[in-house]
C-alpha cells in the first residue's frame, strides 16, 4: 500500500522511502530514543532500517495501521515518524505513537504529527486513539496534552524495559468527538521556570534532586510530620524526584525546591496538593534542612507560591496544617497570611499507630489583598 501524504502544520506526513534510511539509523540511535524506544534492536544498523522500511511498515498498513515518516515540507528531510498500531476494528480504536530525530527537536514536530494523523485517523471511522508513555518522558506528556490527549490513568508493568523489568506507563486518549484544541491544566508551567522574591526561589523538582530530597526527608522531625510518619524507602524517593514532573503536567501535584536565590542552594521543599478541583482547595506543605531554618525561608515560598496559584491556576482556597506542638510551622503559616480555622482530632496517622491532632489555617486570595493593602499604607 503507498501511504497517503497527510497536511500538517509546519510538517507533512508520506511514506517512509530509501532517502530517509540514514536519518532513520540516526534517530533510532539517539541515546534519548533509546531510552523510551526499549523493544528497538541496540544498535539499529542500516539493514534492520531498510528491513524496517520494506517489510514492518508494509506490515502495519496491512494490519490496518500505519506508519508515516514526519517530513519538512519544504526540504522533504525526514524529521522523525509516526505511527498507528493494534488496531481493534470492534472497539474501533487503536494506539498512536511518535518520535522526532534530535535534529528536529523544540520545533513542535512531534505535536503537528500527531494532530494530523489523529484527524486522519478518525476520518477513516476510529473513534478512539490511546497513547502509552513513560513517567520520565515529560516531553512525550507535552505532546499528548498539547495535541488534545487525556490523561487517563497508569498502567502497571505495562511495557518491558532492557533488563527484562516490567515498568508502569501513563495512559493518554482522544476521542474523535473531543473538543479541538490542546487539552486544559489545571497547573500551568512557572513564568519563565521559576518563582522568586530575590531572596528565595521556587523551581520544580527533578530527577537529579535525589541526594538533596534524601537528606530533607529523612530527618527524624520531617519524618514526624510527614503522612504517614515512616521514612520513604530509596524507591519511593527516586519516584518523587523523577515523576513529579509528570504530576505537575496531570494536575494534582506541584512539588518545588525551595531556592537560597544568593548562594543557587537548596534549602528546603513545599509542595502543592491540587487535591479538590471541583471545590478550587488545594493543600501546602514544606520542609527545611536545619542549617536554612530561622530566616523566614519557608514564609517566603508559602507566600510565591499562595500568589502563584491564585494568579495563574483555578485554586481559590489553600489548606495547611500543623501539630499543635509545632508552633514553628503555625507561626509560618501565620506570616504568610493564612488564618487558623479549626482544631481537627485525631485527624492524622502518627507513630506507633497512635492518631494526632491537626491544627489546620486556611488562606483565599482576598486575604493576601488585604495584607497588601495594610502594608503598602
Amino acid at each position: 500500500m503507498i501511504a497517503p501524504t497527510i497536511p500538517g502544520e509546519g510538517i507533512r506526513l508520506r511514506g517512509l522511502c530509501a532517502d530517509d534510511l540514514d536519518d532513520l539509523v540516526t534517530g533510532y540511535n539517539d541515546p534519548e530514543m533509546r531510552r523510551w524506544l526499549t523493544q528497538m534492536p541496540d544498535p539499529f544498523t542500516r539493514s534492520q532500517a531498510e528491513e524496517y522500511v520494506t517489510e514492518l511498515v508494509p506490515g502495519l498498513f496491512a494490519a490496518g495501521g500505519g506508519f508515516y515518516a514526519v517530513a519538512d515540507p519544504v526540504t522533504d528531510r525526514l524529521l522523525g515518524g509516526v505511527g498507528i498500531d493494534r488496531v481493534s476494528p470492534g472497539r474501533g480504536q487503536a494506539e498512536i505513537g511518535y518520535w522526532t530525530g534530535p535534529w528536529a527537536r523544540g520545533r513542535g514536530v512531534a505535536t503537528a504529527a500527531v494532530r494530523a494523523l489523529t484527524e486522519h485517523t478518525f476520518h477513516t471511522g476510529l473513534s478512539r486513539l490511546e497513547l502509552l508513555t513513560h513517567w520520565e518522558n515529560v516531553p512525550s506528556q507535552r505532546v499528548a496534552l498539547a495535541a488534545g490527549f487525556h490523561r487517563e490513568g497508569v498502567r502497571r508493568g505495562a511495557l518491558p524495559d532492557r533488563s527484562g523489568r516490567r515498568e508502569d506507563v501513563l495512559a493518554y486518549a482522544r476521542l474523535a468527538d473531543d473538543p479541538p484544541g490542546p487539552t486544559d491544566r489545571l497547573l500551568p508551567d512557572l513564568p519563565g521556570g521559576e518563582l522568586t522574591d530575590g531572596v528565595v526561589t521556587l523551581r520544580p523538582l527533578v530527577a537529579s534532586d535525589l541526594d538533596f530530597y534524601a537528606e530533607l526527608h529523612t530527618l527524624e522531625d520531617v519524618v514526624a510530620t510527614s503522612v504517614p510518619p515512616v521514612p520513604p524507602g530509596p524507591e519511593k524517593m527516586l519516584q518523587r524526584c523523577a515523576r513529579a514532573q509528570a504530576h505537575w503536567l496531570a494536575g494534582d501535584r506541584a512539588d518545588l525546591v525551595i531556592v537560597d536565590t544568593a548562594t543557587g542552594t537548596s534549602a528546603g521543599s513545599i509542595d502543592l496538593y491540587y487535591q479538590e478541583p471541583p471545590t478550587g482547595q488545594a493543600m501546602i506543605g514544606y520542609s527545611m534542612l536545619p542549617a536554612w531554618r530561622g530566616r523566614g525561608y519557608p514564609t517566603r515560598a508559602a507566600q510565591l507560591l499562595s500568589l502563584w496559584a491564585f494568579a495563574e491556576t483555578g485554586i481559590a482556597r489553600l489548606i495547611a496544617g500543623a501539630l499543635p506542638t509545632n508552633l514553628g510551622s503555625q507561626r509560618v503559616l501565620e506570616k504568610a497570611g493564612f488564618k487558623r480555622e479549626a482544631y481537627l482530632r485525631s485527624r492524622l496517622p502518627g507513630e506507633g499507630g497512635r492518631r494526632n491532632d491537626d491544627v489546620q489555617f486556611a488562606l483565599l486570595a482576598e486575604d493576601l489583598l488585604v495584607e497588601g493593602a495594610r502594608l503598602d499604607g
